[in-house]
């Protein structure tokens, strides 16, 4: 056997962390078809979906349910085959398993039992979308989904507000409009890419900025699953305003703009969102 196939070859007591499509189905690699045809079984995030998947590319294995709601009890029982002389193949529901799934608790699993866990690399949305955003690329930051939660999402947002690098989000439909909305308010009109149904027939890429997003959604109703691309936080410009922000904002009321006009205006000159100014603002003069 040649090292080449050595290297190929499905091995036993391991977990292989398998790729598929994130939308055209010719993307599926050669690899991932024989991993997935010769694994004891494959843990898979939705069966039927998988199902689908694997009766196009005429593959018979075994398939259990692995997903957020089951974990718990299914990762101890997939380890445990797997211990006992078994391989494994676990799948997400699209692209790169273990990026924000629960394929990531299995993953860990495996390790503190000592199981090889083996990567099938291919389609991932995140890179996809990084990769055609027009963003930065050489520093980038992976958030998943933010926090439904609204105190913890706004804890999240407060620390994204700060950071410098191309950030990347995942959100659903039902979900877009409030997610565009509150970047808008807590990290300001950042230049924005959205990327809608990747790889597939309805595939779009809307580049423009968080403003001109909420305002294209204001009456379109959103489709698909979306990949947001938004530039990171660009540094303050020196200038000759106060350092201090109440100083600021009330050097900018004795020209006579109202406070709210003052805020927005001290805001853009610093280049910070305007409810950072106005709580700062607020919060000194109470």
């Amino acid at each position: 056997m040649s090292e080449h196939a050595e290297k190929n070859a499905v091995i036993k007591r391991a977990l292989y962390l398998v790729a598929t499509p994130i939308g055209n189905m010719s993307d599926i690699t050669d690899r991932a078809v024989k991993v997935l045809s010769e694994v004891d079984f494959i843990a898979a995030e939705d069966t039927r979906k998988t199902g689908l998947l694997l009766r196009r590319i005429g593959v018979s294995s075994e398939l259990v349910s692995y997903y957020d709601h089951n974990k718990e009890e299914k990762g101890p029982k997939i380890i445990e085959r797997i211990k006992n002389g078994e391989n494994c193949a676990v799948v997400t529901d699209a692209g790169t398993p273990a990026v924000s799934d629960p394929g990531e608790d299995l993953v860990k699993l495996a390790i503190e039992n000592g199981i090889t866990v083996i990567s099938v690399p291919g389609a991932c949305a995140a890179i996809a979308a990084l990769t055609v955003s027009g963003m930065p690329t050489g520093r980038f930051a992976f958030e998943g989904f933010l926090p439904t939660d609204n105190k913890k999402r706004q804890a999240r947002l407060e620390e994204l507000s700060h950071e410098s690098r191309t950030l990347i989000l995942y959100e659903a439909p039902h979900r877009i409009k409030k997610t565009l909305s509150d970047l808008l308010t807590s990290l300001g009109d950042r230049k924005i890419s959205l990327c809608r149904e990747l790889t597939k027939l309805n595939e779009e890429i809307i580049r423009t900025n968080l403003s001109g997003a909420v305002e294209y959604y204001t009456d379109k109703e959103p489709r698909g699953e979306y990949v947001i691309v938004l530039e990171g936080r660009i540094p303050e410009k020196k200038t000759d305003f106060p350092e201090d922000v109440t100083e600021h904002v009330d050097s900018l009321i004795s020209t006579g703009l109202s406070r709210m006009d003052a805020i927005k205006a001290a805001a853009k000159e610093r280049g910070v969102p305007k409810s950072r100014i106005y709580d700062e603002y607020t919060g000194r003069k109470q």
